[in-house]
């Protein structure tokens, strides 16, 4: 568990951590540089999940031998089905990790919404719902293992 107090934000205690897999941890289906030693690294605090349509098919075979849950969901009402996924996990300890329209409501519900943008770009949506907003995969990861630096970005 991560947990901290953000004087304004609240009092996190994290437990899970809920990713998108394109376009967050994986570009064209592959890991970007970075994602795997830091996602092994938050593995001793966090459970981590992989919530993916799985586009480009290599989702199993990027995320081998990290102990992360992957759940593959249909190509169809992505939003609606990652959402249900953190509130099934317990919204108030899960921190989200998207970019797409389609994380929009897995970054709003959950208790900590981190955006990022990465090559593929992000959604307004996605940024809109998000409580932090970063440029890459490995700063989104490192404010989890660093989490003193989210109290300067989201304090009152």
């Amino acid at each position: 568990m991560i947990s901290i107090a953000i004087p304004g934000f609240g009092d996190l205690r994290l437990v899970d951590l809920v990713c998108d897999f394109n376009g967050s941890l994986a570009q064209d289906g592959h890991l970007l540089p970075g994602a795997r030693e830091a996602l092994a690294a938050l593995a001793a605090d966090l459970r981590v999940h992989v919530v993916t349509a799985n586009t480009h098919g290599d989702v199993a075979r990027e995320m081998k031998p990290l102990p992360a849950s992957l759940h593959v969901i249909a190509p169809t009402d992505q939003a609606a089905a990652k959402r249900a996924y953190v509130e099934a996990l317990g919204a108030e300890g899960v921190v989200a990790l998207g970019n797409g329209r389609n994380d929009r409501e897995m970054l709003a519900v959950a208790a900590l919404g981190i955006a990022v943008l990465q090559g593929e770009g992000a959604a307004p949506d996605a940024l809109a719902s998000a409580d932090v907003v970063v440029p890459t995969t490995v700063h989104a990861l490192e404010l989890l293992l660093h989490p003193l630096r989210l109290v300067a970005t989201l304090r009152d």
